[in-house]
């Protein structure tokens, strides 16, 4: 077992992408390592370019596939506007404020206007300008933004196409502003399930439009999103408190953010050491490429998991459970009993079923 420190760096010899060298251009903090413990609280820099303070995250399984940035916006200011050429997924770590977004240059007077505070998610589309404010007159805001940038720098690898690009959508700003209405419930039929859609969810710890995750047991539930227009999506579990999930693996990429709950997660590469990855609301942190990794609910009340996903050629697509997921009856005993040590310093107890250790066939009840 590795406790692994935010300022654990990987090898200097991996792969550089046209993406560091922009990135790194920047000037502002780049937090790498396995995870960062509070979002909140991380070191910050002023980005010229922005004109506001912002840092960037790189962590170990990222690299190539996905980004993410924090931008911090003063009380009651406006931050720079710009626009940007690819879709953009936005978590408000902390804040009340306001975007506005539009579609070209001649109609930057108007465009659609939505508000958000602590812990909403939305979407930004592709090919729109943004301009984000802050409406506390005290306290400053801070933003999470995720995106694939990386790839699509290593297609064209131009700044410029990116942000000073003059190609102006189709899709008219009505449309633009009924994406950011109420989320819709869509069935799809193929995979017997459904999702949520839109590109506005108000505040992801308060959630409640669940359904049943039994297969990755722990008794919880789970919201599958697709953002309106995009093929970028996300979800979102829910778990209750003294129990854990089943570990599994899935491609690369995948940030992980806390809206909420205090635990832990495993993170190893099969035969490797484990790597521990402590968490609280507005903690982050990424499970490599193929790398078993397994979520630990420490707290007395449920926890929060979204999972901010990358395009989906990046999922993974193991077919044979067996290989992408562990259950419990075949899992180390070690991983039972440091969850339980664990507990036990809280002055918690597991609320694990025996049976599960036992029986492959065992079914949680939903719990949360």
């Amino acid at each position: 077992m590795t406790d692994t420190a935010e300022s654990k760096t990987e090898s200097d010899n991996r792969e550089r992408y046209y993406y560091d060298t922009w990135m790194e251009s920047a000037g502002v903090p780049i937090h790498r390592g396995h995870f960062v413990s509070d979002l909140r609280t991380i070191e910050v820099g002023y980005w010229e370019e922005r004109e506001c303070n912002a840092a960037f995250l790189q962590l170990i399984g990222q690299q190539g596939v996905s980004e993410g940035r924090v931008i911090e916006i003063p009380p009651g200011e406006t931050v720079k506007s710009y626009k940007m050429a690819i879709d953009d997924v936005v978590y408000v770590i902390s804040g009340t404020g306001s975007t506005r977004l539009w579609s070209d240059e001649s109609s930057s007077s108007s465009g659609h206007v939505f508000e958000w505070h602590d812990r909403a998610l939305f979407q930004i589309p592709a090919n729109h300008y943004r301009e984000f404010s802050n409406l506390h007159p005290t306290q400053p805001a801070r933003l999470l933004h995720y995106s694939y940038m990386p790839v699509a720098m290593s297609v064209i690898p131009d700044a410029d196409f990116f942000f000073n690009n003059p190609f102006n959508p189709e899709l008219k700003m009505d449309e633009v502003a009924s994406n950011f209405g109420d989320a819709k419930e869509v069935y799809n039929s193929v995979q017997g399930r459904s999702y949520w859609t839109g590109n506005f969810f108000p505040d992801m710890a308060a959630w409640d439009k669940l359904r049943d995750h039994g297969g990755r047991g722990g008794g919880g539930s789970v919201v599958k999103i697709r953002f309106a227009g995009s093929q970028m999506g996300t979800h979102m579990s829910v778990f209750p408190n003294g129990v854990y999930k089943k570990a599994h693996r899935h491609g690369p990429g995948r940030l992980i953010v806390i809206p909420s709950g205090e635990g832990y997660s495993l993170l190893w590469k099969e035969g490797g050491e484990k790597v521990v990855i402590p968490w609280q609301q507005d903690s982050v942190f990424t499970p490599p490429e193929g790398w078993f990794h397994q979520h630990f609910n420490l707290g007395a009340n449920p926890a929060r998991y979204l999972a901010l996903g990358p395009l989906p050629q990046f999922g993974g697509h193991e077919e044979d459970i067996s290989t992408r997921e562990i259950a419990y009856v075949r899992e180390d005993r070690w991983i039972r009993e440091y969850f339980e040590e664990q507990l036990a310093k809280v002055g918690q107890t597991t609320l694990m079923p025996e049976e599960a250790y036992t029986n492959p066939s065992y079914s949680f009840k939903r719990r949360a």
